[in-house]
């Protein structure tokens, strides 16, 4: 009797679990038939993990002029003709800052920079830039809450078994010298510097680059407006 009833539970497990597949199949079948796979609006995803610097020192925008000449002097189109570096108006501390670094830049590579536009090839770079007010959720780099885990657990083994705990802050502090260089925040200004030449009304090189700046540091990048209010006379 008693392997009687196992046999007939086993069956009875079997019969549900040929019914739930069932259910599953035809659920899958039909909504591939009704085209219930449908939305009022598209899903939101996730991009692929990607890089990007934040601008935050005089000599990242020497950097930027450095790469820029490069790109120009391999320009097959620019190598060997004269030209002349655009300096924008009203001139805000970038504009100045890397127009005399890009000249500088084009003649230590061996550029011909004219001091006239005329006749020359007209280099005018150009600068966006853009605030975000409500990004969302943006996750942490791969690890961070691992390793702070870690750290966590680390801190309270030297309470509960080392006589000298404070010994535990030695290994924190060298991994904290030798990664700190790498810690930087998303933050919520961004600034498009876009480096073009042209001619005759016509684009021979163009490159854009997008970085991360400090909030407090955009007006090194656009230009003041309109007049300020006070209250004193």
């Amino acid at each position: 009797m008693a392997q009687a009833s196992k046999a007939c539970a086993v069956k009875g497990r079997v019969l549900m679990s040929l019914r739930i597949w069932g259910v599953v199949c035809l659920a899958a079948t039909l909504s591939g038939c009704l085209k219930v796979n449908t939305s009022q609006a598209p899903m939101a995803t996730t991009w692929e993990s990607s890089d990007q610097q934040r601008m935050q020192a005089a000599h990242h925008w020497d950097v930027l002029a450095r790469n820029e000449a490069r790109n120009i002097m391999a320009n097959q189109r620019l190598r060997g003709r004269p030209l002349y570096v655009f300096s924008p108006q009203p001139a805000t501390p970038f504009a100045r800052g890397f127009h005399s670094l890009l000249e500088s830049q084009l003649v230590q590579q061996g550029a011909l920079v004219s001091t006239q536009p005329e006749g020359s090839v007209l280099i005018s770079p150009a600068v966006q830039v853009v605030r975000h007010s409500d990004r969302g959720f943006i996750r942490r780099p791969p690890g961070t809450l691992t390793m702070l885990a870690a750290g966590v657990a680390w801190a309270f083994q030297p309470l509960n078994h080392w006589s000298e705990p404070a010994l535990a802050l030695i290994p924190g502090a060298a991994a904290f010298d030798a990664f700190s260089g790498n810690m930087t925040e998303v933050g919520n200004t961004e600034v498009i510097i876009t480096t073009r030449a042209s001619e005759f009304d016509t684009l021979l090189y163009s490159s854009s680059n997008i970085y991360y700046v400090n909030a407090g540091d955009s007006n090194h990048y656009e230009a003041q407006n309109g007049l300020r209010v006070s209250s004193q006379w």
